[in-house]
């Protein structure tokens, strides 16, 4: 390791990030990974990592006051100068890190915007974004007038769980009131919200200097929900750039990421569009989104956001950022478990198919075009073909495999 070089320690509780440790590397900075032990033999990038640590976990879990310990230690010889989560659930980690460091970056009463669904939604509620009803699976009182006033069917959501995982689906007062008392004490950790159906959309950006600088809009072909409990294909394909919900979008967007308080990085958020039209604010995460979404986003505009968010994090004070040009083609992305180890996509020879997934028992591909209408049509049709030729379902998980 370089002395006095900066350091960037990274946390992953999850096997992802390796253009971002590749991109912190390149710009000189000293980088440390603190991982999973269960993930000491993926194929991390290992010659753009200074030093690995690895901590003992349960499903990905890890005892906060033994990451604490052992950073400290770090500390100690290694003047530690950002702290980066590159996973949802990395996000609580390091904002403990940053506040006990006292390092800058998002702390722990910022994070709460990013992670905590009840708490998103109070303050972008509070800001003027339009969000469905939500009422905090507490006080009984609150919740039987929420009840009486709200329609059902409502969701019953876990407040720091990510993707759809933990959601409940409930249709009446008996359900809902069983469903509630059913979490005993951890009821505390949960909210209860309007079901509102309708599509759903993301929204992918690069935040400077408390502004949006880049972001791409995208439809799920189903939403997250059905997929997760459910099960199959997962797909998702950027939008029209002059259809009226790609500029509607990019304004709520804006808004919300203003009103919570995101200062430089990256995002991940997510809106329905109810069948009045109007869009509804469900959650984001100060992150890339997942199941290869970077990968789709590059493959339509060229820019890889692992990369940008690494190289705006490793800017020094007072360092401008320049976004690098992106194209405004379209892109889109299909993937599923399969029932094969090894599912053979050599018959998914399409011109327009960019990427292939290189994952046990999972198949996935990219396609992109300059037509939106081409990106749609084979979506649809390799959607269809991948139920026939791969797809399995397996239970959904506590935690998602992200």
């Amino acid at each position: 390791m370089n002395q006095g070089t900066k350091t960037i320690l990274c946390l992953a509780c999850y096997f992802k990030g390796g253009p971002f440790l590749e991109r912190c590397k390149e710009r000189g900075w000293n980088v440390l990974l603190v991982t999973s032990e269960s993930l000491r033999n993926e194929a991390w990038p290992r010659g753009a990592v200074d030093e690995f640590f690895y901590m003992k976990d349960a499903g990905g879990s890890w005892k906060l006051d033994d990451l604490l310990l052992g950073v400290g230690h770090i500390a100690q010889s290694v003047k530690i100068d950002r702290v980066v989560a590159l996973d949802d659930y990395d996000l609580e980690k390091a904002a403990m890190l940053r506040e006990q460091l006292r390092i800058p970056g998002m702390g722990e009463t910022r994070m709460r915007f990013f992670r905590d669904k009840l708490a998103m939604r109070f303050k972008a509620s509070e800001s003027g974004v339009r969000v469905p009803p939500f009422i905090a699976a507490i006080n009984n009182g609150d919740i039987d007038a929420y009840l009486r006033s709200v329609s059902p069917p409502w969701v019953l959501k876990p407040r720091m769980q990510a993707s759809a995982t933990g959601i409940r689906k409930i249709t009446t007062d008996a359900d809902a009131w069983d469903a509630i008392n059913g979490l005993g004490d951890k009821r505390i950790h949960y909210l209860l919200e309007q079901f509102i159906p309708g599509d759903i959309f993301h929204v992918d950006s690069i935040v400077f200097n408390d502004a949006v600088i880049f972001a791409r809009v995208s439809r799920y072909r189903q939403t997250p929900m059905k997929i997760a409990h459910e099960g199959g294909i997962f797909a998702t394909h950027t939008v029209d750039f002059e259809s009226p919900d790609h500029a509607a979008l990019l304004r709520e967007n804006d808004e919300l990421l203003r009103a919570l308080g995101h200062r430089y990085g990256v995002a991940h958020s997510e809106f329905i569009k109810a069948a009045s039209g109007e869009f509804f604010f469900l959650e984001t995460a100060a992150r890339v989104g997942g199941a290869h979404i970077v990968e789709m986003i590059e493959a339509a505009s060229g820019v890889n956001l692992w990369r940008e968010w690494a190289s705006i994090e490793t800017l020094g004070d007072g360092d401008s950022y320049d976004l690098p040009g992106a194209r405004t083609d379209h892109a889109g992305l299909v993937v599923c478990l399969a029932r094969q180890e090894r599912p053979d996509l050599s018959a998914y020879n399409n011109p327009e198919v960019v990427w292939k997934m290189n994952r046990d028992h999972h198949a996935g591909l990219i396609v992109a075009s300059p037509s939106i209408a081409r990106v749609k049509e084979l979506i649809d049709e390799i959607a269809d073909r991948f139920q026939r030729d791969f797809m399995a379902v397996a239970p959904l998980p506590d935690r998602p495999s992200a």
